[in-house]
Protein backbone atom coordinates (compact mmCIF):
# COMPACT_ATOMS: atom_id res chain seq x y z
CA UNK A 1 0.00 0.00 0.00
CA UNK A 2 1.21 3.19 -0.56
CA UNK A 3 1.79 5.99 1.47
CA UNK A 4 -0.89 8.37 -0.31
CA UNK A 5 -3.13 5.47 0.04
CA UNK A 6 -2.70 4.95 3.42
CA UNK A 7 -2.95 8.80 4.30
CA UNK A 8 -6.24 8.49 2.49
CA UNK A 9 -7.38 5.72 4.68
CA UNK A 10 -6.42 7.19 8.36
CA UNK A 11 -7.82 10.99 7.07
CA UNK A 12 -11.36 8.35 6.20
CA UNK A 13 -11.01 6.57 9.71
CA UNK A 14 -10.62 10.30 11.38
CA UNK A 15 -13.82 11.46 9.40
CA UNK A 16 -15.62 8.72 10.13
CA UNK A 17 -14.70 9.18 13.94
CA UNK A 18 -16.05 13.02 13.12
CA UNK A 19 -19.07 11.78 12.11
CA UNK A 20 -19.70 9.38 14.63
CA UNK A 21 -19.48 11.90 17.41
CA UNK A 22 -21.86 13.66 15.60
CA UNK A 23 -23.89 11.22 15.00
CA UNK A 24 -25.14 11.39 18.92
CA UNK A 25 -29.05 13.54 18.41
CA UNK A 26 -27.85 15.01 22.16
CA UNK A 27 -24.67 16.11 21.18
CA UNK A 28 -26.16 16.90 17.44
CA UNK A 29 -28.82 19.24 19.34
CA UNK A 30 -26.51 21.25 21.71
CA UNK A 31 -24.39 21.94 18.53
CA UNK A 32 -27.09 22.98 16.60
CA UNK A 33 -28.56 25.05 19.67
CA UNK A 34 -24.81 26.51 19.62
CA UNK A 35 -25.31 27.77 16.14
CA UNK A 36 -27.08 30.78 17.25
CA UNK A 37 -24.11 31.47 19.64
CA UNK A 38 -23.06 30.59 22.79
CA UNK A 39 -24.95 29.65 25.96
CA UNK A 40 -24.89 28.01 29.30
CA UNK A 41 -25.19 24.54 30.26
CA UNK A 42 -28.82 25.50 31.93
CA UNK A 43 -29.57 26.93 28.19
CA UNK A 44 -28.28 24.23 26.41
CA UNK A 45 -30.57 21.72 28.89
CA UNK A 46 -33.54 23.65 28.31
CA UNK A 47 -32.87 23.72 24.45
CA UNK A 48 -32.13 20.53 24.56
CA UNK A 49 -34.55 18.73 26.90
CA UNK A 50 -32.05 16.40 28.44
CA UNK A 51 -31.30 16.08 32.18
CA UNK A 52 -28.04 18.71 33.33
CA UNK A 53 -26.00 16.08 33.95
CA UNK A 54 -26.26 14.47 30.26
CA UNK A 55 -25.79 17.68 28.49
CA UNK A 56 -22.86 18.12 30.72
CA UNK A 57 -21.35 14.75 30.03
CA UNK A 58 -21.88 15.35 26.21
CA UNK A 59 -19.79 19.17 26.27
CA UNK A 60 -17.44 17.25 28.16
CA UNK A 61 -16.96 15.10 25.12
CA UNK A 62 -17.71 17.75 22.24
CA UNK A 63 -15.13 20.11 24.26
CA UNK A 64 -12.25 17.22 24.93
CA UNK A 65 -12.92 16.22 20.91
CA UNK A 66 -12.13 20.27 19.80
CA UNK A 67 -15.64 20.61 18.98
CA UNK A 68 -16.82 23.65 21.65
CA UNK A 69 -14.79 25.75 23.64
CA UNK A 70 -16.16 26.83 27.08
CA UNK A 71 -15.80 30.20 28.50
CA UNK A 72 -15.78 31.03 32.40
CA UNK A 73 -17.92 34.05 33.55
CA UNK A 74 -18.93 35.51 36.56
CA UNK A 75 -20.39 34.06 39.23
CA UNK A 76 -18.98 30.18 38.36
CA UNK A 77 -21.08 30.59 34.94
CA UNK A 78 -19.30 29.06 31.99
CA UNK A 79 -20.34 29.62 28.19
CA UNK A 80 -20.12 27.24 25.77
CA UNK A 81 -19.52 27.87 21.59
CA UNK A 82 -18.70 26.41 18.42
CA UNK A 83 -14.89 26.24 18.54
CA UNK A 84 -14.41 25.91 14.85
CA UNK A 85 -16.06 28.05 11.61
CA UNK A 86 -15.85 25.17 9.99
CA UNK A 87 -17.89 23.19 11.99
CA UNK A 88 -20.74 25.82 11.83
CA UNK A 89 -20.39 25.34 7.97
CA UNK A 90 -20.46 21.72 8.31
CA UNK A 91 -24.18 21.80 10.70
CA UNK A 92 -25.44 24.79 8.71
CA UNK A 93 -24.42 22.40 5.39
CA UNK A 94 -26.40 19.72 6.78
CA UNK A 95 -29.11 21.80 7.49
CA UNK A 96 -29.65 22.66 3.82
CA UNK A 97 -29.03 18.96 3.06
CA UNK A 98 -31.38 17.64 5.01
CA UNK A 99 -33.89 20.35 3.29
CA UNK A 100 -33.66 18.58 0.11
CA UNK A 101 -33.02 14.58 1.10
CA UNK A 102 -34.30 14.69 4.77
CA UNK A 103 -38.01 12.41 3.81
CA UNK A 104 -35.62 10.11 2.00
CA UNK A 105 -32.98 9.92 4.76
CA UNK A 106 -36.09 9.33 7.50
CA UNK A 107 -37.33 6.85 5.18
CA UNK A 108 -34.01 4.93 4.51
CA UNK A 109 -34.45 1.44 5.50
CA UNK A 110 -31.22 0.21 4.39
CA UNK A 111 -29.60 -1.51 7.55
CA UNK A 112 -25.84 -0.58 6.86
CA UNK A 113 -28.11 3.53 8.32
CA UNK A 114 -29.10 2.48 11.32
CA UNK A 115 -32.41 2.88 12.70
CA UNK A 116 -33.38 6.00 15.09
CA UNK A 117 -32.40 5.27 18.46
CA UNK A 118 -29.92 2.70 17.37
CA UNK A 119 -26.35 3.45 17.79
CA UNK A 120 -26.19 3.97 13.71
CA UNK A 121 -24.57 0.38 13.11
CA UNK A 122 -25.30 -1.25 10.38
CA UNK A 123 -25.44 -5.10 9.98
CA UNK A 124 -22.43 -7.07 8.34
Amino acid sequence: MSAHATKQRVDAEVAARLFHGLSDPTRLSILMALLDGERRVTDLVEAVGSSQSNVSNHLACLRECGLVVDRPAERRQVFYSIAHAQLRDVLEASERLLGETGQQVRLCSNPYMGTPGSKGRGRG
